[in-house]
């Protein structure tokens, strides 16, 4: 019997896939770059890292209200090669300052914001690419093709940055600008799609409804007062984490970006078994200790320097990552399970609006905290005690999200017993109007196949 081979998806979504396969690995290196640059290069203190980290995330709340309405009435495959041209410019610029004797934190911050405001309008368009570009029967191997180049590159990614710039220096920069370069030819050849829409309504009306959906509900409104929480303290701990490392625990760069490739390994474990311990414990439960798991794992980090901190780390960071794809897999299905099709799009925006929105804060205090600890503790003690603290403020994400479960637990009680009644009414279940979204009733737990991670916290 002959080998089966690989379906293709055709030629458009082939360009689509290898671009964003090339383009995710680029990511990898400037994210694991930049920090290292600012630590050994720039010799930047705990509050200038803080400051770039927030200017990655300062974007999300500024712009992403009204990417989603803008990127409607634009042509979406010029709009997603004018964004990677855009990140090409803004990566390209730190080496050539660098080279030039003016690289400086406010360029970097600016670049790094540059980069983040392009990749939030190029996210709007990637929603529509994979359905235009891919055929409609093929969708779940598409999909899971860029799913798997995603977990590929999360993996590899931190030891080859590690690498290249160990080789490199800040050379390794021009890798991700290359990246960009190739994604947006791919963008190119590609035959035309994403035409621009008519869109209805102001963004102000589309965020205030969406807003509106997600307090209104028990469920929703739980989901988001626990990621508000996790995204307080959780970006508090990633940014502190590079300081800890170079500058307390004296982590070589390999060692670091080995260790960070083990927490990718520990993230793509958690996506793989999260659906299966959800089947057993129920969405709103795994998600309720998932969260209070990867909080309380992070406390590992104490650990170093009583033990070998490159070991800790990777050790430490592999469970937080497990953790936090068991949330993200739960909390998607679990939030489009309470809400009708015609309002998931106002409904994840205001989502991530307010979610994300306070994460630019997080990483910037705690940066200020290690500097102004960094004199009566010394630079060690300073971040350790930084990263406890925004771990347990993260934990209390743990208390709204445990009555997540027996919400769901009713409304799937109370759908059945609808469906039980029609039936004995002698109509087909579900032939009723449906649900006014914002309700407890006529809604259920999702257990189909989880979304890709990365809406909740990340």
């Amino acid at each position: 019997m002959k080998p089966r081979r690989p379906v293709s998806l055709g030629r458009g979504f082939n360009l689509f896939w290898a671009g964003q396969t090339v383009s995710t690995v680029g990511d990898r290196v400037t994210v694991f770059v930049v920090p290292t640059l600012m630590i050994f290069v720039l010799h930047a203190s705990a509050l200038q890292v803080g400051v770039v980290a927030m200017a990655q995330y300062l974007g999300i709340p500024l712009l992403g209200p009204v990417a989603g309405v803008l990127v409607d009435r634009w042509d979406k495959r010029w709009t997603m090669l004018v964004c990677d041209l855009l990140r090409l410019v803004a990566v390209a610029v730190i080496p050539l300052a660098y080279w030039q004797d003016r690289l400086s934190t406010p360029l970097l911050v600016g670049c790094v914001a540059v980069i983040s405001g392009a990749t939030i309008f190029f996210n709007v368009g990637y929603l529509v690419a994979v359905p235009a570009v891919a055929p409609k029967d093929q969708l779940v191997r598409a999909y899971s093709r860029l799913e798997g180049s995603g977990s590929v590159s999360e993996v590899a990614g931190p030891s080859i940055a590690a690498g290249l710039y160990s080789a490199l220096g800040v050379a390794a920069l021009l890798v991700d600008a290359a990246s960009y370069l190739v994604s947006a030819a791919c963008f190119h050849r590609m035959r035309p799609w994403g035409e621009r829409t008519v869109a209805t309504g102001t963004v102000r009306e589309r965020l205030t409804a969406g807003f509106r959906l997600n307090w209104a509900d028990p469920v929703l409104r739980r989901v988001v007062v626990a990621a508000v929480t996790l995204n307080c303290g959780g970006p508090v701990f990633v940014t502190v984490l590079p300081v800890l490392a170079y500058r307390g625990l004296d982590v070589t760069v390999g060692a670091f970006g080995a260790a960070m490739s083990v927490a990718a390994v520990g993230a793509l474990t958690g996506a793989v078994v999260a659906p299966r311990i959800s089947e057993r414990l129920g969405l709103g439960r795994t998600l309720a200790w998932s969260l209070l798991l990867h909080c309380l794992v992070g406390l590992g980090v104490l650990a170093a320097p009583a033990l070998p901190a490159g070991p800790v780390i990777a050790v430490t960071m592999g469970c937080y990552g497990f953790f936090m794809s068991c949330i993200n897999v739960c909390s998607a299905p679990t939030r489009q399970s309470r809400m009708s099709e015609q309002h998931q799009g106002v409904m994840h925006a205001a989502f991530r609006t307010v979610t994300w929105g306070v994460i630019p804060l997080a990483a910037l205090a705690g940066g200020l905290a290690v500097s102004l600890l960094t004199g009566p503790l010394g630079i060690l003690d300073a971040a350790r005690t930084v990263m406890a603290g925004g771990t347990l403020l993260a934990a209390l994400s743990f208390l709204p999200a445990l009555r997540i479960q027996p919400l769901l637990d009713a409304a799937e009680r109370e759908r059945e017993q609808e469906q039980e009644q029609e039936r004995a009414a002698g109509t087909e279940p579900g032939t009723d109007a449906d649900t006014e979204p914002g309700t407890d009733a006529g809604t259920g737990p999702a257990t189909g196949t989880p979304l890709a991670p990365a809406d909740s916290a990340s």
